[in-house]
């Protein structure tokens, strides 16, 4: 392959985006609404996942809180009446409206410190040059600085957690509203909707060091933007997920290692099924989306023929990996935009039997990054990834990769065929479309 061809159409591009514009109108009428689902219905708190729209439409649909009383609409605009709200009514149908951002951790991390704890201690404690690198920390003491770490990491743990029950609708109001700092759980339930809303990673303010994490030791951390966990029937919707005001590239280095704070924005796990992310943007972060969080035997036995999600008309814009990283699902990912930058590793991370079908997206890479990157092996699984597009040329990724990582040969054909998909647009279209209606403050 020669790699220089992928990149030398730049010029080209940006004219082709350009022309595009006028076909993107064309294909769905002009203004932000006309990328919403038809819901028949005009109040956005009350609209349902229309019929075929992705995995999550399977079945029962998915409806949220579409059929509360009026006694189960609630407008929060703290982090306190967004908990009370979701602990309210148990399963029957609701709609939360937030308004304005809600800072879970507007405190600081400070408020959550068990008292006693200094990370300065922390570091001098368990530096390599004195502790090693051969012996994790499970064993240190409650009283010691690991010790009050972890008590620290529980605080915050009740603190930004919130469990969103089954049949309900969570959707922002007007152009800015958000939850920062929070992680929604999404566990062991059924209908939900979380849409319209600008997601703020959550910053573990207490990560662990594991000395024997990797050759060097390695910082690890809590709390996913958001986690389907047993869950069915969840869509999300015009969602902006990102780090924020605490990106990755400003966070300090400590014993010669990123002193990570983030985990994932999104992630669907433990039997999780029937998940559709439409119109999303997900930007600046490195572990994105994780589908099936582990290759274990025992966690298989409850994945297998499940974790079916579908991802259609996001933006995925400067992210390291994982968009997503799939184990066992059925996942459709079509009509998407990805844009990288310098640091990026992947974007569709092959994992044990996945059954990925990546069709119709378009890429967009900078000069020096190779098609091959889009795929990643981890395991030998086929899938199937045609009519995509890598700087306004249509590339076969399989093929591509496979030329130059042939020490991770991919086979092509997943095995299966999409059939709950709405409308799907030609690849050149996507950049453009997916830039003129994807995103928090679109749903009004």
């Amino acid at each position: 392959m020669n790699r220089s061809k992928w990149h030398g159409h730049a010029r080209a591009r940006a004219a082709s985006l350009a022309g595009c514009t006028a076909l993107v109108l064309a294909l769905t009428g002009t203004g932000a609404q006309a990328h919403s689902p038809s819901h028949h219905h005009h109040d956005p708190a009350r609209q349902t996942l229309t019929a075929g729209d992705g995995w999550a439409s399977h079945g029962t649909g998915t409806t949220g809180g579409a059929h509360a009383g009026a006694e189960h609409v609630y407008t929060v605009t703290t982090w306190a009446g967004f908990k009370a709200a979701l602990a309210r009514g148990g399963s029957a149908p609701k709609i939360i409206k937030v308004k304005g951002t809600i800072d879970a951790v507007s405190e600081g991390c400070e408020a959550f410190a068990a008292p006693g704890y200094d990370f300065d201690a922390y570091l001098e404690k368990y530096a390599p040059q004195t502790w090693g690198l051969e012996r994790d920390l499970s064993a240190e003491p409650d009283d010691s600085p690991e010790g009050l770490r972890r008590a620290s990491a529980a605080r915050q743990d009740t603190a930004i957690k919130a469990d969103v029950p089954a049949n309900t609708t969570i959707i922002g109001v007007g152009r800015d509203a958000g939850l920062k700092g929070a992680s929604l759980q999404i566990r062991g339930v059924d209908n939900v909707i979380v849409r319209n809303l600008t997601l703020q990673s959550p910053v573990d303010c207490f990560p662990q060091w594991d000395p024997t994490d990797g050759s060097k030791g390695n910082w690890n951390s809590e709390y996913d933007t958001a986690v389907v966990y047993g869950s069915t029937h969840v869509w999300l919707d015009h969602n902006t997920f990102t780090d924020g005001e605490h990106p990755d590239s400003e966070a300090p280095t400590h014993f010669g290692m990123l002193y990570q704070q983030h985990d994932g924005e999104l992630d669907i796990v433990r039997g999780a099924n029937y998940v559709t992310a439409s119109w999303n943007v997900f930007t600046e972060h490195d572990k994105t989306i994780l589908i099936g969080n582990s290759d274990g035997e025992s966690t298989a036995v409850g994945d297998r023929g499940k974790l079916k999600a579908t991802f259609h008309h996001n933006l995925f814009s400067h992210l390291v990996e994982r968009a997503p990283r799939v184990r066992f699902g059925q996942v459709d990912v079509y009509n998407n935009h990805f844009v990288a930058d310098a640091g990026y590793s992947y974007s569709f991370g092959i994992g044990k039997e996945s059954q990925l079908v990546a069709e119709h997206n378009a890429f967009t890479l900078p000069e020096g990054v190779s098609p091959a990157k889009v795929l990643k092996r981890w395991n030998d699984s086929p899938l199937t990834a045609a009519h995509n597009r890598v700087n306004g040329r249509s590339v076969d990724l399989i093929a591509v990769h496979n030329a130059e990582i042939p020490a991770e040969t991919l086979r092509s054909g997943a095995g299966w065929t999409p059939t709950l998909r709405t409308a799907v647009h030609p690849a050149r279209a996507v950049p453009a479309l997916v830039a003129h209606g994807a995103g928090a403050g679109r749903v009004r």
